[in-house]
């Protein structure tokens, strides 16, 4: 079943097109990823389907409800959190999750419970009587998505909500993510960290808000035209720099130590040509195929190269 649709959805700012004629479609239960670095339309799109700005041309649907026309219904049936989610520092925890229940109309004959089971969920009953003000930047955001999920919304919309969390908080708050699944939420999240959407069952490449890609995580990667080099070597940077002055590569980016060059042709003949130009400029390294990963994915697909609308 499709709980988010859109069709042509576009948002223009003074002539400036943010979301550019967005065709998408989300199935029920699904974790649809968001991908795309600053400036590409994420948070827009987000907006957008919150109901909370008016696409300048398009239409998107949430649950069977038009994002304008039906807005009241939308509202109760799914759940926005935006980058900067709006905890009151000197509240509790629980005095925190009790005003959204306020602000939702959630009935004070199971609010009780609710507010236990999100404090379970969430693995925050130890910190009920905290302020909010007092916690970490980990625990304020697992705080914020239980405030979120005070109302059992069907459709759970992330802007980025792992953005500046430390690597353990980030594993447990996907933890949490992936039992929402398990109870049919449909989760559409945005985020900058490649290796959060590789856990999404679909992500979608935003480049100046266009939608480049969509599809599952491998379907994405297989869909890469050419072939992955990496090369190890010391200077990654200056060797890179050389390398893609005499390859010409579909794109070049560093990984740390490595390298990795994306290079037309037949494999061997790739490999071939990284390794004859290392040998002609003295450099000792190691070059081998590797599979892509979706951060290799986006690089190639963001960076202006000719022929680049052949990418589907």
């Amino acid at each position: 079943m499709e709980t988010i649709r859109t069709v042509g959805l576009t948002r223009a700012f003074d002539g400036k097109t943010a979301v550019d004629n967005l065709n998408l479609s989300v199935q029920q239960g699904e974790v649809y990823g968001l991908v795309g670095p600053d400036g590409a339309g994420k948070t827009t799109i987000m907006r957008l389907l919150a109901g909370v700005m008016k696409p300048t041309a398009g239409d998107a649907w949430v649950n069977g409800n038009n994002t304008i026309g039906d807005s009241r219904e939308l509202k109760k049936q799914i759940s926005y959190m935006p980058q900067r989610f709006g905890l009151y520092s000197d509240l509790t925890v629980q005095e925190n999750i009790d005003f959204y229940a306020d602000l939702y109309n959630v009935p004070k004959k199971i609010r009780e419970q609710k507010i236990t089971e999100l404090l379970a969920f969430s693995n925050m009953e130890p910190f009920r009587d905290r302020q909010a003000g007092k916690l970490s930047g980990g625990m304020k955001q697992k705080l914020a998505l239980a405030c979120a999920l005070v109302h059992t919304p069907k459709v759970l919309l992330l802007d980025e909500p792992t953005n500046g969390v430390d690597p353990l908080s980030r594993r447990d708050f996907w933890k949490i993510l992936y039992k929402l699944l398990e109870e049919g939420v449909t989760i559409f999240v945005s985020t900058a960290y490649l290796d959060e959407a590789e856990r999404c069952t679909r992500v979608g490449l935003l480049h100046q808000g266009k939608l480049i890609i969509s599809g599952t995580p491998d379907e994405v990667k297989n869909n890469m035209r050419g072939v992955l080099v990496e090369v190890l070597c010391k200077s990654p940077r200056k060797v890179m720099d050389v390398l893609t002055s005499r390859l010409k590569p579909l794109s070049a980016g560093l990984f740390g130590a490595k390298i990795h060059l994306l290079l037309e042709g037949e494999a061997t003949d790739a490999l071939r040509s990284v390794k004859d130009s290392l040998r002609d400029i003295a450099v000792d390294a190691e070059a081998a195929i590797v599979l892509p990963s979706l951060e290799d994915v986006f690089i190639s697909m963001s960076m202006p190269q000719e022929g680049s609308g052949s990418h589907g």
